[in-house]
């Protein structure tokens, strides 16, 4: 699998400089809480992140077997001050019909039904080139928090 959950990658961690989203609140365009940041997606090989793994507000009464979406890192983007992140193109009532995320494995069908749930172009690109689109650009997310030099994730020191 060429996903995994940062805590799954124990030799990797978020690099300084870079802020560690988890349990942040995540805002829609509305500006109303849905969510909280629960895990960073990471693509193994580029050491990038992205995904956002969102658990939505008990308050939105889901299944709980349905609590979890991802977003795609590039949608999304930090609070310049507060521990907030924001995603403009969904709101409390469009995070209902958002596709759920279940903890089994990330496909392609599912990538793409997030990008048509976002109102994104899927990518024309191959498979390889999937992430090369502004919607996976951590980059984007990440502006206004941090130097454009620094990465995302580092190894861990001993």
């Amino acid at each position: 699998m060429h996903l995994r959950r940062l805590r799954d990658l124990t030799e990797f961690e978020v690099a300084d400089g870079s802020p560690d989203v988890r349990g942040w609140a995540v805002r829609g365009g509305d500006g109303h809480k849905f969510g909280d940041v629960y895990e960073l997606i990471v693509e193994e090989e580029a050491l990038k992140v992205r995904y956002l793994d969102i658990e939505l507000d008990s308050s939105l009464n889901v299944n709980r077997h349905e609590r979890h979406i991802l977003v795609p890192v590039g949608v999304a983007a930090l609070d310049e001050e507060g521990d907030n992140v924001f995603v403009p193109s969904l709101n409390k009532e469009s995070v209902l019909d958002y596709p759920p995320f279940e903890e089994i494995q990330i496909t392609r069908e599912y990538e793409e039904a997030m990008l048509r749930s976002l109102q994104l172009p899927l990518p024309e690109a191959r498979p390889a080139n999937f992430y090369d689109q502004d919607s996976y650009n951590e980059q984007r997310f990440y502006q206004n928090r941090r130097p454009e030099a620094n990465e995302g994730l580092r190894r861990r020191s001993s």
